[in-house]
Order: C-alpha cells, then sequence, then structure tokens
C-alpha cells in the first residue's frame, strides 16, 4: 500500500510521519510551498518525492490523504478529477472533521473510493501531534469499500477507531468545537475577569485540572458544582451585579447558568421552584 499526502502542514505531516514510522510506504507529498515540503522533508527523511503536484501525488500512491485546510478540499478534488487518469482502485480520504466524504465527488465517477479520516485531537504544531496521536480517538466514514483500509489506518494512527455517518460530521465536529476550541474561549473570558482583579491564571490550574479529572472519572452531569447546582440564587444575582458594563462575559454567563440549570434539574439536585428562581435571575433585565 504506497501512500501519498496532498497538504504538508501540520496534520499531513503528523499522519505520515507515523505511519512512516509504524512500517507503511509513504511515497509521496505535494504543497504548492517549498517552505512546507522543506519542513515536510525534516520528518520524513529523503527517500519520499516531495513536490508541488497533487497529480503526481495521486499517480504514485494507492492511498491518498488530502489534508489541506477545509477550504481548499473541494478545489483539490476538482483538480484531480481533471488531471488524473483513472484513479481505479485508489482510495482518496481527507481529514476535515466537519466535511463527509462527499466533498471528494466527483472522484468517484473515474473509480476512486471516497472516505474522510479525522483525529480527535488538537494540533499546535508537528511535534505536539506525533506525541498525542497515539492517544487519540479516530474516526472514519465514507465508501463502504473504504472503511475498512480506513480502519486500518486509524488502529495504526491512534488508540482507537470510530465510524460515523457522513450526515453526522457537522454535529460530531460541532461537538468537539464545544469542549475543545470554545473551552479555550471559557477560559480566556474568565482570564478576564481575573485581570480586573490582578490575579495570574496559575492559581486557577489545579481546579482546572481537578474538573477535568471529574469529568473523565464521572462525567459533565455529575461532575458539576457552583452555585447553580446548589440553588444560590444570592450569588447568582451578586454575579450578574459584578459584571455590569462586560456585556460579552454576561452573555456567556446566563447561557452557560442556564444549561447548568438543566443539569441541575436532571440530576434532581434542587427543586423546580428554586430552578425558577435561578432562571429568573438569569434573565433580569
Amino acid at each position: 500500500m504506497k501512500i501519498g499526502i496532498i497538504g504538508a502542514g501540520k496534520v499531513g505531516i503528523s499522519l505520515a510521519y507515523t505511519l512512516k514510522h509504524k512500517g507503511f510506504d509513504v511515497t509521496a507529498i505535494s504543497d504548492r510551498l517549498a517552505s512546507s515540503l522543506d519542513q515536510a522533508r525534516t520528518f520524513l527523511g529523503k527517500d519520499i518525492l516531495y513536490t508541488d503536484s497533487n497529480v503526481s501525488v495521486v499517480h504514485a500512491s494507492d492511498v491518498v490523504a488530502v489534508t489541506t485546510q477545509d477550504r481548499a478540499i473541494q478545489g483539490v478534488a476538482e483538480e484531480i478529477y481533471e488531471k488524473a487518469k483513472s484513479l481505479e482502485g485508489k482510495l482518496i480520504f481527507h481529514t476535515s472533521g466537519a466535511d463527509p466524504s462527499s466533498l471528494l465527488k466527483p472522484l468517484d465517477e473515474k473509480g476512486a473510493l471516497l472516505g474522510s479520516l479525522h483525529p480527535l485531537q488538537t494540533f499546535p504544531d508537528i511535534k505536539s501531534a506525533v506525541a498525542v496521536l497515539p492517544e487519540t480517538c479516530i474516526f472514519v466514514e465514507g465508501d463502504e469499500k473504504a472503511l475498512a483500509t480506513l480502519s486500518i489506518l486509524g488502529e495504526h494512527l491512534g488508540a482507537r477507531v470510530y465510524t460515523i455517518a457522513g450526515e453526522d460530521k457537522v454535529l460530531y465536529h460541532l461537538s468537539a468545537v464545544f469542549v475543545c476550541n470554545l473551552l479555550c474561549a471559557l477560559f480566556y473570558a474568565g482570564r478576564g475577569l481575573m485581570d480586573k482583579i490582578n490575579v495570574d491564571f496559575a492559581p486557577f490550574l489545579p481546579i482546572i485540572r481537578a474538573t477535568l479529572k471529574n469529568i473523565e472519572s464521572k462525567g459533565p452531569l455529575q461532575s458539576l458544582t457552583g452555585p447553580v447546582v446548589r440553588g444560590d440564587v444570592k450569588t447568582v444575582k451578586a454575579h450578574l451585579q459584578s459584571m455590569k458594563g462586560m456585556e460579552l462575559n454576561t452573555k456567556v454567563y446566563r447561557a452557560l447558568s442556564e444549561v447548568a440549570c438543566e443539569m441541575a434539574r436532571e440530576r434532581g439536585a434542587i427543586s423546580e421552584d428554586v430552578v425558577q428562581a435561578l432562571l429568573d435571575a438569569l434573565n433580569e433585565t
């Protein structure tokens, strides 16, 4: 199985590096930027075709991973369709978290098997990506015949492979955004409040780690603590009062506290009257 990579970015290089070190034959990698190919060469060595031609990668490979930014995937597929000869028996997959494999159409008209493979992980740089891939869950989707190969690749890339339907990709990706990207946004909002009292982020790291540990062992519902789940209406009102003039922080606090009210209700932690009192306080203008 000869594997080619289109897109010498963090994802493409880290996947190629991992597969190469697991014994797979990574034969070619393409990118329009010479600097990206130079970076790939430092990780992957000399025995690979480095090129600015995506079609050359397709012709040299049995399996092609399109690891470009999401907005470029369809253009890559159109280029391959226009320039490549028969794609019979080749597997072409992309690594977008939000898009289904159908984004690669009409390559299937030339005989290609289509799929997508997404590591459920955040990749700030190549070295950290390579380090964290072994404990990462891999989500695959695509043609029935493509799934067998994608699953094999996923098993060698990460810790566990999950199969997902193409129509579920957007909700899958949205879930990841909530628990990863927007978590960073939430911490950033909290940091803004800390700045007002001249306290840095470090003292809050132990409680963050403890919360994440609780979530890992008990799940988010049972890990919820704080004024809402205690039914502490007075404190909630005090919080809102302290954020006068901080419209964005107030919006975030109101929305997430309403979610916390639903969690408290589901847990049966407080009475319905207290839940309603909390909701009334959160919606006071």
